[in-house]
């Protein structure tokens, strides 16, 4: 068998035709060793014309094979002793070798560098990026050299000296525009940073934000470390809150100094609280899942663990059933809690992904829980999220489970019930069921026209976008309202139009980010940015010049989103009116998830498998037999 000869013929060199082509001569025992001179005047007999007629390629063939009879040249170098024709096989591999590798880096290193389109931020990372920043400059305590905030300094080093604490209650974060450090809405910003880090974990590392991320999460997980024993198994107390101010005070505190938290000398007291199963609820989760979130770091993620099961303990305590801020004039005029069962199943959903312990996914889906949190009611205001309800929250996170893990029984009842309801809270969103108003930009009302709406809809878009993404992820199409059907891309366009909204695509064509755009507001409620980062101490009623002056404030509050406008879609940047200018920790936080489900910078996709990694293997269950019957 033989090789195909592209050009026609058999590369099979016959030897018949060869004797016969030299005259009828042949030698069997040279088959393969030919006489090249009687090949091309054989016995002397033949003419000069015979000879021309042989075969051209026959003629090709000899005449190759009786050039290589030629003497080779050779090179001494000496050592070694190389022929003209490897010499210049080595010199044209050096040349090939160079034009082909050497070259091409060469030119390569020259070229100014060029960023791909394909990897530009989009507007959406560019606001992300501001917008963490915004908890660096809230942080109370002893700053790292790397925090980033040129205006922000050591402070609050005297909080909790007034507690069995040892060393205090240094650390956390400053609320808003003042300087309390309310442990509520802290608690549930934490939570909320760590579940879009567990969900966005790609992205964020994507953006190059998750080490930061991580960073702030630690954070706030220490300090609410502080504020209760994390050391023992049973508490009959928390720490709720640092700092303060009542309304109306000549004293001075925290509302009635205008003050960078640098300049604070005024007493701050510490608040501390022997009922709440609220604030121990968030503050479990806020641990649970951060715990999830440093599980590559046992030690700590055990401590955080041990931490969270301790305060939902103290949640769970029946004789300890009672708002954190009940009856108290320096919580409940600003973080006032309504109820607690929202945040026993929103706890109990982290500490059950936190731990696998099937006693909290138990108490999630006992009928209880959500009959006395009205989750089943459909109330419009409880489909939306925010630190005082979970409950939206707490179901799309065990619809969730449902959506991946399909439990089964005992669970599925309760479970399906839970994301009947996330779907509908969906519609709720939209436009056309008129359940909540829309401004005519565009924006939704869902604290139907009353200030700081902004929070609001953050948290929105971030439902909307998370759940859209479960689906995809899930390989499901859409969903049903009523009889309608819906794609996942209207909840995307549902959460892209909210946050455009906040990000300037809006009447005022304002960005209500600080610091993200060219039109943002300047005279922010807030006492650290607006007054001058000059050395100079300003005293309680000091810094008051500040808070009146009609100047921008000497320091831009970088991330910060802002109360946000009326629902005549009208701002007014202005320092006095904190409904409009003052940001919020519960605020940022929703925002910072919302944009980064946003992000286009991977696509998409969720981390499926992160938050259960801690959920046993869940075998089939089948449910009780039923009585035997009886005549």
């Amino acid at each position: 068998m033989h090789s195909r000869n592209h050009w026609g013929g058999s590369f099979e060199l016959s030897t018949d035709n060869l004797a016969e082509a030299s005259g009828g001569h042949h030698d069997n025992s040279h088959a393969g060793e030919w006489d090249r001179a009687a090949l091309l005047d054989h016995g002397g007999g033949h003419s000069q014309q015979q000879r021309f007629d042989l075969d051209e390629t026959l003629q090709s063939w000899v005449l190759e094979r009786a050039a290589e009879k030629k003497k080779k040249k050779y090179v001494d170098f000496g050592c070694i002793m190389v022929s003209h024709k490897a010499l210049k096989w080595i010199i044209g591999s050096i040349l090939v070798a160079f034009c082909v590798i050497a070259l091409p880096i060469i030119i390569s290193k020259s070229l100014p560098k060029h960023h791909s389109r394909t990897t530009s931020p989009d507007n959406y990372t560019i606001a992300l990026h501001k917008a963490l920043l915004f908890f660096n400059a809230q942080k109370s305590g002893i700053l790292p050299k790397s925090n980033g905030i040129p205006w922000r300094k050591n402070s609050g080093l005297n909080d909790g000296n007034d507690t069995d604490v040892k060393g205090g209650l240094v650390g956390g974060y400053y609320d808003a525009g003042d300087n309390i450090k309310f442990h509520f809405p802290m608690a549930y910003a934490m939570t909320m940073l760590s579940w879009s880090v567990l969900e966005y974990k790609q992205k964020y590392m994507a953006v190059d934000e998750y080490e930061h991320a991580r960073d702030l999460i630690k954070w706030g997980a220490d300090y609410l470390l502080l504020t209760f024993n994390s050391s023992a198994t049973k508490i009959n107390k928390i720490y709720a809150q640092v700092g303060g101010g009542l309304n109306g005070s000549t004293t001075p505190d925290d509302h009635y100094c205008w003050q960078r938290p640098e300049d604070m000398t005024y007493e701050r007291s510490t608040i501390t609280i022997f009922k709440g199963p609220d604030l121990a609820g968030e503050m479990a989760a806020a641990l649970a899942s951060a715990s999830i979130v440093f599980q590559d770091d046992i030690t700590y993620s055990t401590t955080l663990i041990k931490g969270a099961t301790t305060l939902f303990a103290f949640a769970r305590d029946s004789g300890k059933r009672s708002t954190y801020s009940h009856g108290d004039p320096n919580i409940q005029p600003y973080y006032n809690s309504t109820g607690y069962y929202d945040e026993y199943m929103w706890g109990a959903a982290w500490l059950y992904y936190a731990t696998g312990n099937s006693s909290y996914i138990s108490l999630a889906t006992n009928p209880s829980i959500p009959k006395n949190a009205k989750a089943f009611r459909m109330i419009p205001d409880f489909s939306v999220l925010s630190w005082n309800n979970k409950l939206p929250a707490a179901m799309l996170l065990l619809t969730r489970f449902r959506m991946f893990l399909n439990p089964g029984y005992p669970y599925e009842d309760m479970l399906k019930m839970y994301h009947n309801v996330t779907s509908l809270t969906m519609c709720s969103y939209l436009h056309q069921f008129n359940v909540f108003n829309f401004t005519k930009g565009g924006l939704i009302q869902l604290n139907h026209g009353k200030p700081q709406d902004l929070q609001f809809v953050a948290n929105a878009a971030f439902l909307a976008s998370l759940f859209a993404d479960y689906m995809e992820s899930a390989g499901v199409p859409g969903w049903y309202c009523g009889p309608n059907y819906f794609p996942i891309s209207v909840l995307k366009a549902f959460a892209t139009s909210q946050i455009d909204y906040i990000m300037g695509k809006n009447p005022m064509n304002m960005s209500y980010i600080v610091g993200y755009g060219n039109k943002f507001p300047r005279h922010v409620h807030h006492r650290g940015a607006s007054t001058p980062n000059d050395n100079t101490h300003y005293s309680c009623t000091g810094g008051w010049k500040w808070r009146d002056s009609p100047n921008g404030n000497p320091n831009n509050i970088t991330g910060a989103m802002v109360g946000g406008p009326d629902r005549f879609d009208q701002f007014h940047d202005s320092r006095s009116n904190y409904n409009f200018t003052e940001p919020t920790m519960a605020g940022n936080a929703g925002l910072v998830a919302a944009l980064i489900s946003l992000t286009n910078n991977i696509g998409s996709g969720i981390d499926k498998n992160t938050i259960f990694s801690k959920v046993p293997p869940l075998g089939p269950q089948n449910p009780p037999p039923p009585p035997p019957w009886k005549p």
